[in-house]
């Protein structure tokens, strides 16, 4: 079978919603064990009820990545890893100049800092076994710019940065790394993101934000996990510390 995960184990922030949802449920499906971790309870019990209806095997660990004491907890559990897919992360809406302190430093922490924790935590494991695949989940908009998004921009720079360095770093040690940069996917957190910031306005502002991709639509989760699902795969082997827009052509087209 192409794409197999079988008797792998894999590591998955934020797999309660959204893409990381579906990147585990791929995975899963694929024979990988699926470690699941984030805050919100009642969405990472749903992922792993659906994961073990469908016959996959799958795990929950309540976590805030921001803290690096609970990570490495959750990571001493879980105890022998071949990937980590690093898919938690907010959002914000907001120039430099109207980016308060407390924002800024928030959404480092849980996109940037928690990151780190988990590859700071997961490294070593993969090390122990000789070799392992990263994938972080970034953004276009860490490749151009997108109005209003000052601190979420920055978060996903550093995003792209690191995973060029991790995928350097590691190369004696059989890990490869790389990224995912998707534009707009509709996932629950757009809805709510849009009924919160544009409230009487949510049809115009999807519509909106769909048309902004030159094929004319917003992406679907499933569409990412499949690129995540390769990225992480044996047919993947020669590739690391490379990002891969999955934008509808946002990047290269969008004159």
């Amino acid at each position: 079978m192409m794409f197999s995960l079988q008797n792998k184990q894999a590591a998955i922030t934020g797999a309660g919603s959204g893409i990381g949802k579906a990147i585990a449920a791929i995975f899963a499906k694929q024979g990988a064990v699926v470690h699941i971790i984030d805050l919100n309870e009642e969405n990472a019990r749903q992922t792993v009820a659906d994961i073990e209806t469908a016959g996959g095997k799958a795990y929950w660990y309540r976590g805030d990545v921001s803290r690096q004491e609970l990570v490495a907890g959750i990571f001493q559990q879980i105890g022998k890893l071949d990937i980590l897919v690093n898919s938690a992360g907010i959002a914000h809406i907001g120039k430099a100049d109207t980016t308060s302190t407390e924002d800024f430093e928030k959404i480092f922490n849980v996109n940037v800092k928690g990151a780190y924790n988990c590859l700071h935590e997961a490294i070593p494991l993969m090390k122990k076994q000789g070799g392992g695949v990263i994938l972080n989940i970034a953004s276009i908009a860490a490749l151009v710019g997108i109005p209003d998004r000052f601190a979420y921009s920055m978060s996903k720079g550093a995003i792209y940065a690191m995973t060029l360095s991790v995928a350097k770093d590691y190369l004696p040690d059989h890990i490869r790394c790389n990224s995912i940069s998707p534009a707009r996917v509709h996932t629950p957190f757009v809805d709510g993101f849009i009924a919160k910031n544009y409230p009487g306005k949510e049809k115009e502002m999807f519509e909106k934000l769909a048309n902004s991709q030159p094929i004319g639509r917003m992406g679907t989760t499933n569409e990412i996990a499949a690129l995540a699902l390769y990225l992480c795969s044996n047919e993947a082997a020669f590739i690391t510390g490379n990002d891969y827009p999955i934008d509808g052509g946002f990047v290269k087209l969008n004159n």
